[in-house]
Order: C-alpha cells, then sequence, then structure tokens
C-alpha cells in the first residue's frame, strides 16, 4: 500500500517529467533569436537542438535501468538536480559553446519517464496505476504542446533566457518536494550495471541519431553520414551480442521480445515519426508568407496559439483515456489514437487555405497523441516484470525519438527538396510531407492491431511477464495491458 501521499507523489512526477518535455520543444520556436543573440551560425544554432536529442536517447534507458537498480527515488532526485543544473548553466550560457553543453546536461532529465512510471507502479495501488500512468502521460504529451505555445509570448515579454529561468524555479522546488516526500523503492533489480553494454548503446544511438539530425546540412549522400550509419549498424549487432550473452543485461532482450512489448515499441516507432514531424513543420508552414502560394504570414507567438487546440486536446484525451481504458483496453486506445493521426494528417494535405482548418486539424492530431502516450505507457508497463519497468519504459521513449528524428529527416527532405525562387518550399512539397506522416501514422494504427489482446493478470489469472521468466512480483502488474 502507499506509504505517503500518492497525490503529493503524483504531483512532484508530473512536474518533473512535464518540465522536461516543455524543454524539448521550448527553445526550438525562439532558434533564431538565440542563434542572433550569441552571433552564431545557423548550422552550430541547431546544435542546440541536436546534443538535447542525443544526450537523452543515451540518458534515457540507461539512467532509467540506473533507477531499477539502486533506487528510483534516489536516481529521481539525482537527475532532478541535473536537469536543474543544466537549466541554470542555460540561462547564464555566455556563448552558444556553453549553452549546446547545458543542453547536453538537460538531456539527462529524459530518464524522468521511466523513472516516474516506475515510482506509480511501486506507491500507487493496483487499481490507480494504470490512471496514474495515463495521467502522467497526458502531462508528458502536453508538455511539448506547452513549449511551441509559451515560447514566443516568453520571450516577447521577456527574454529568450527566461525559456530556461522560469524551469530552473520550477525544477528546484519540485527537487526539494522530492527529495522530502516521495518514498524510495520498496523493491530493486538484482545485478549492476553493464557498462560496456551502455556504452555500445550511447555509441549506436549517437551513430544512428547524429546523420539523421545533420543530414540535411551534411548530404544524405556524404561520407560522414553514410560512415555512421553504416558504424550504427555495426554498433547494433555488437550491443545485441553483448546484452544477449551477459548475465546481468542493461535492456533484457528477452522481455523486448515479448508480443505486447515489441508490437507497442513498433507503434511507436511510427507513431513519432508523424508526431514529431508534426510538431516540427505545422509551425514554420503557418508562418510562412502567404506570398509563397500558402502559409498565413504567422508569427512565433500566433503560430503558438494555433497549435494550442492540439495541446488542450493531448491532455484532455490523455486524462479521458484513464477512464476509458478499463472500458476499451489500451490495445483500442492505441489503434485509435494512430488512426486519429493519420486522419489528421491525410485532412492536412488537403484542406489547409483557412487558419481554422489547421486548428481544427491540430486537435483532432492533439487527441490522437493523448490517447496513443498513455495506453503505449500503460501496454509497456503492464506487460514487463516490475524489476524492468524503468529500463523498459526508458528504450519505448527512444524507440519512439528515433521515429522522430527518422520522420522529421524524411519530411524535411519532401518539403526543402524543391524550393521557389524566393527560398520558400513549394506548397507541394508539405503537401506530400503531410501526406506521408499520414501514411506513417496509418501504418502505426496497423502495427497496434497487432499487439496481442489479453485481460490484465489478476482478472483473468493468465501468467505476468515476470512469471513467464521465472519471477514472481508481490503485487499484481498494471493493468494497462488490458487490449
Amino acid at each position: 500500500m502507499p506509504r505517503k501521499s500518492t497525490r503529493l507523489t503524483f504531483a512532484v512526477l508530473a512536474t518533473g517529467a512535464g518540465v522536461f518535455s516543455m524543454l524539448q520543444s521550448l527553445i526550438a520556436p525562439a532558434l533564431p533569436t538565440v542563434q542572433h543573440a550569441l552571433h552564431a551560425s545557423q548550422s552550430t544554432a541547431t546544435w542546440v537542438m541536436t546534443a538535447y536529442l542525443l544526450s537523452a536517447s543515451v540518458f534515457t534507458p540507461i539512467l532509467g535501468r540506473i533507477g531499477d537498480l539502486v533506487g528510483r527515488k534516489r536516481t529521481l532526485v539525482a537527475v532532478l538536480l541535473t536537469v536543474l543544473a543544466g537549466c541554470l548553466l542555460a540561462a547564464l550560457a555566455p556563448n552558444i559553446g556553453v549553452l549546446i553543453v547545458a543542453r547536453v546536461v538537460q538531456g539527462a532529465g529524459g530518464a524522468l519517464f521511466p523513472l516516474s512510471f516506475g515510482i506509480i507502479r511501486d506507491e500507487f495501488a493496483p487499481h490507480e496505476v494504470s490512471g496514474s500512468i495515463s495521467n502522467l502521460s497526458a502531462v508528458i504529451a502536453a508538455g511539448g504542446g506547452v513549449g511551441i505555445v509559451a515560447a514566443g509570448p516568453i520571450v516577447s515579454a521577456l527574454d529568450y533566457r527566461w525559456l530556461f529561468w522560469i524551469p530552473v524555479a520550477v525544477v528546484a522546488v519540485t527537487t526539494m518536494i522530492a527529495l522530502r516526500y516521495v518514498p524510495e523503492s520498496p523493491r530493486r533489480s538484482e545485478g549492476r550495471v553493464n557498462w560496456s553494454a551502455a556504452a555500445l548503446l550511447s555509441a549506436w544511438l549517437v551513430s544512428l541519431l547524429l546523420p539523421i539530425s545533420q543530414a540535411g546540412q551534411w548530404g544524405w549522400g556524404s561520407a560522414r553520414v553514410i560512415g555512421l550509419l553504416l558504424a550504427a549498424v555495426v554498433l547494433f549487432a555488437l550491443w545485441l551480442f553483448s546484452e544477449a550473452r551477459s548475465r546481468g543485461p542493461l535492456i533484457d532482450l528477452r522481455v523486448m521480445r515479448l508480443p505486447a512489448v515489441w508490437t507497442t515499441n513498433a507503434a511507436a516507432l511510427l507513431f513519432g515519426a508523424g508526431m514529431y514531424s508534426i510538431w516540427t513543420f505545422l509551425p514554420g508552414f503557418v508562418q510562412t508568407p502567404s506570398s509563397a502560394g500558402y502559409g498565413f504570414g504567422a508569427s512565433v507567438t500566433a503560430s503558438g496559439l494555433l497549435m494550442l487546440p492540439m495541446l488542450v486536446a493531448m491532455f484532455l484525451s490523455g486524462v479521458l483515456s484513464g477512464r476509458l481504458e478499463p472500458v476499451l483496453g489500451a490495445k483500442t486506445l492505441l489503434t485509435t489514437g494512430a488512426a486519429l493521426g493519420a486522419v489528421a494528417c491525410g485532412f492536412l494535405a488537403l484542406w489547409h487555405d483557412r487558419q481554422w482548418q489547421v486548428a481544427l486539424v491540430a486537435g483532432v492530431f492533439g487527441f490522437g497523441i493523448g490517447l496513443a502516450f498513455a495506453s503505449m505507457a500503460n501496454l509497456i508497463v503492464g506487460s514487463v516484470p516490475i524489476e524492468q519497468t524503468g529500463a523498459a519504459t526508458g528504450m519505448n521513449a527512444n524507440i519512439r525519438t528515433i521515429g522522430g528524428s527518422l520522420g522529421a529527416a524524411v519530411t524535411s527532405v519532401l518539403v526543402t527538396g524543391r524550393l521557389q525562387p524566393s527560398g520558400l518550399p513549394y506548397a507541394s512539397g508539405y503537401t506530400h510531407g503531410f501526406g506521408l506522416l499520414a501514411l506513417l501514422c496509418l501504418t502505426a494504427a496497423l502495427a497496434a492491431l497487432l499487439v496481442p489482446a489479453r485481460r490484465a493478470a489478476r482478472v483473468t489469472g493468465a501468467p505476468r511477464a515476470s512469471e513467464q521468466h521465472g519471477r514472481t512480483e508481490p503485487e499484481p502488474a498494471a493493468q494497462g495491458a488490458r487490449g
């Protein structure tokens, strides 16, 4: 049973995870302002985003696993302190180099997602787990939208440095409350961190994501891009070999092969490609001057407001999914969320002549994001042994990020492949890009249909994932795997 107020614990987890999610997108609309203020080139300024992406990809699964081993509260507080230091360094950064380093430090906050899911599974009563994970997923999804919407007003009213000063204050208070009120994990995984596997995991993730994120500047056919992608394949194979032979793997590949896990991760890869690409390209579309034959010439603030329906819909549907999941099942919600994303992108490809059309489509996509985020987390948490919660949910978040990077890179090729004499993309580039995203989300919905339909163990008496590996759990698994 919970030993302290689960409401306060949830508030701490939601605040920490929400701030990190917001930091992912908060700086993107203000990047030209940052570039000008710090006298940096455009290619250098893009590293403010790239460094954060690479850092989060490396730290999320590794620190999630460390939390499983040494204690989730202890790791949570350490991660919050790291994010606090990163935000403070960014707010004070005298040049672009220091800001990039600060973003690397902030990237450690990616571990807040798996740590939070693990703490909920540890501390909340079994009947509260699914709804709490859905609510937390709603906050995580909405956090990215808050960043897009809030960036313009903050920079206009204050200064871009306040994009980091505000998180400094919020994270500082959150850390103090977490230190005092969040209970320590009652159970730990056995073993130790497999540092060679951690190094290989980090190496193949960086080798994969770096060329994808920089291919627009380096060129897809450049030696750097091809060489790094080949290195990623080799390092990935070495990582699989290392994990398969290890007695204490960083990521238990047997867990990753569970049907409910690999199918959910496949849907996460495809849906992440659509979701992150919409966040990246829709603001640029509405900011394009109407002289290009499309777009509305919106300011950063105005384009953020057009994304507001997406933000509201994400949060509401995420919360609603916690009520719907016991009735419809997480599999149904994931399939529905991905299908709504496909419908939204399909309409956007054909129907974008008025601002209200874009706002409406953004709201539909946001509703799909809320459903998909919550159901993915519930499917993973409800399908893995409790001692693997951090590592498994961390990998799910990473796979979603990898999908987002791939989707954004391919969409960028379609959008910017042909440019008008003015240097702006043709309308057909965006139309083809949105059409591709519709196809990706539709494929994600088809992948979600492959998720095994089953009822929670405590309802049907079916064996839990931990029992499949010869282990027993003191408490029932979360009910989120119900499909």
